[in-house]
């Protein structure tokens, strides 16, 4: 998970936000009838570089569609239905549900869907012990393992309340479904290859950091923060030079 600077809404959005719901039923109904969902969409996609929010997944190179996530969810806190900072765009469109069915070649449970359309994150969430993308240390609190799996950082002590939010975090957002680790541990093995290559040749490790990790066209590749954490200092390197505002 990446911090996500917010830079905002819109106009539409704004005016929406002029008058808060005030209740569940409230949020729920005005933001059914909102009509500018895809504009508010764009802007989100365009702060994460059109990565989900929660998986970093590019949800486009699958198929799968994003949708508009409400972080603190509207019927916990319907008097931020409309406000930008409270809004993310998540993996998976609603009516992309098919998609990942045929992708996961069975019929797909409710248990497989990740992200903000993860079963724990439909209920209520304990908003002190949730890590949010929008908290500007969010990275820290999770580590990658070369079979996929996204776990509490090392650096987190058993004791620790931060790893007991960090764990919190990955199964209420299914972070580990079948669907996300497999495509992980794609992703970790492929650049695993690239970099022994890269070793046995003696290239520049840096410049294949940076094509993953510094934005082109206003896009990252996929699972940033596993490539982040796979590079080590290199990447922090290659970020603090070619895109020091994804520090």
């Amino acid at each position: 998970m990446r911090h996500i600077n917010r830079a905002g809404g819109g106009y539409h959005l704004t005016q929406a936000n002029s008058r808060p719901p005030q209740n569940s039923q409230q949020a729920a109904s005005r933001w059914a009838s909102f009509r500018h969902k895809q504009l508010v969409l764009d802007s989100l996609l365009d702060d994460q570089y059109q990565l989900c929010c929660y998986s970093e997944l590019r949800a486009d190179q699958y198929d799968l569609g994003y949708h508009i996530e409400h972080v603190e969810n509207k019927a916990q806190a319907p008097t931020y239905t409309f406000e930008y900072a409270n809004l993310a765009a998540s993996a998976l469109a609603s009516h992309r549900f098919s998609v990942l069915r045929a992708q996961q070649q069975s019929a797909a449970l409710p248990e497989d869907f990740f992200g903000g359309h993860a079963p724990g994150k439909q209920t209520n969430v304990d908003m002190q012990r949730f890590v949010s993308p929008l908290q500007r240390d969010c990275a820290c609190f999770f580590a990658y393992l070369s079979d996929g799996r996204v776990i509490p950082a090392n650096a987190l002590d058993e004791r620790d309340r931060d790893r007991d939010r960090a764990q919190y975090t990955i199964d209420l957002l299914n972070l580990n479904s079948p669907f996300l680790q497999v495509r992980r541990r794609q992703w970790w093995d492929e650049l695993d290859t690239l970099i022994d290559e890269h070793l046995d040749k003696q290239w520049d490790l840096h410049c294949l950091a940076s094509v993953d990790l510094v934005p082109e066209a206003h896009r990252i590749s996929p699972f940033f923060s596993l490539t982040r954490y796979l590079f080590g200092r290199i990447a922090e390197e290659v970020l603090q030079q070619d895109a020091p505002h994804l520090l």
